[in-house]
């Protein structure tokens, strides 16, 4: 038995190189019937297109009123849904956000592949969110996951050592994850961060420094 929100409108913004089958973005996609925000290239991402690719989708999605859409992004897609929200009109039509294993675009190895996507937005975000972070991702270092969730007020979820959170560590279809996506889902605005203790999906909640 699934326990999903009836009619979920979620969008689903896979980062660098897509997510492949076994990735549990794409088996919630299957599962839940999600969507995937589509890019022209995945290989060699410009930000100024994924930025257009996302808002194209969002104004296609045409979401109630109430509740609206919510946003689950891996890697690249945590950068994109902070410039996206730097730059649209349409900010209002995004009620939540679930942030995994951002890519810090700025690291030494990554700056040149990756140049149209400096500098990062560190503005906050105008929706609620939650950001996961991994302690072994090669893309992101721990501390630098929690500086981008205190700069985008996000809620900064412990996700453990499980590399960038993708395909590779086994997560299959990543329950833990889908109940934060229903956690902040279920959120109303004002969201207050903890200090410390255990989200509902049992992982470790802890305090978003600078």
């Amino acid at each position: 038995m699934t326990h999903d929100l009836p009619t979920p409108q979620v969008l689903l913004l896979p980062g660098w190189q897509d997510a492949g089958p076994a990735h549990w973005l794409s088996r919630w996609q299957a599962a839940h019937g999600y969507r995937r925000v589509e890019q022209h290239d995945w290989l060699r991402p410009l930000r100024g297109d994924w930025l257009m690719q996302l808002e194209e989708a969002v104004l296609q999605s045409k979401p109630a009123p109430a509740p609206g859409l919510t946003l689950v992004a891996h890697g690249l897609g945590c950068l994109l849904v902070a410039a996206w929200a730097t730059h649209s009109r349409h900010i209002h039509l995004v009620k939540a956000a679930l942030l995994v294993a951002p890519t810090d675009v700025e690291r030494e190895a990554l700056r040149a592949l990756l140049a149209s996507w400096s500098p990062i937005p560190w503005q906050p975000l105008p929706f609620n969110s939650i950001l996961v972070g991994s302690g072994d991702d090669p893309y992101c270092s721990f501390e630098r996951a929690q500086a981008f969730a205190h700069a985008w007020e996000s809620e900064f979820i412990d996700g453990g050592p499980q590399g960038q959170i993708n395909a590779e560590p086994g997560l299959g279809d990543w329950p833990q994850g889908h109940a934060l996506l229903q956690l902040v889902e279920g959120r109303t605005q004002g969201l207050s961060q903890e200090k410390s203790g255990e989200s509902s999906a049992g992982l470790k909640v802890c305090a978003a420094h600078p």
